[in-house]
């Protein structure tokens, strides 16, 4: 759930299909924060926009307990943001996996 702009979600210990594919991120990327239901890619999308319109860093906070999921939601975030950067620069939505993006994830 989102209270405000703070995500807080529960690790389901179990793969749900489709839950951070590409079309997710497309989906998220295209609406703002509260538009659609609650999701890391929708806190990942605010940091992003908030970025381009403030022109300032931002900051994300993981937090949990271990074994939340805290090192899998950094990954998820990381891609959104990769994938973003991506077609900011006028990539095709099939190359979103990039040499980038697998530069960032690996470190």
């Amino acid at each position: 759930t989102n209270i405000g702009s703070i995500l807080a979600s529960v690790n389901p210990y179990k793969p749900i299909p489709g839950l951070y594919s590409v079309d997710a991120i497309d989906l998220y990327r295209q609406h703002r924060l509260g538009e659609l239901p609650p999701h890391i890619f929708a806190t990942a999308n605010e940091c992003y926009c908030c970025l381009w319109k403030r022109h300032d860093s931002q900051c994300v906070l993981i937090s949990g307990e271990s074994g939340a999921g805290k090192t899998e939601s950094t990954k998820l975030l990381l891609k959104f943001l990769s994938a973003m950067s991506q077609t900011s620069l006028g990539a095709p939505a099939s190359e979103k996996s990039t040499r980038v993006e697998e530069a960032i994830l690996e470190s």
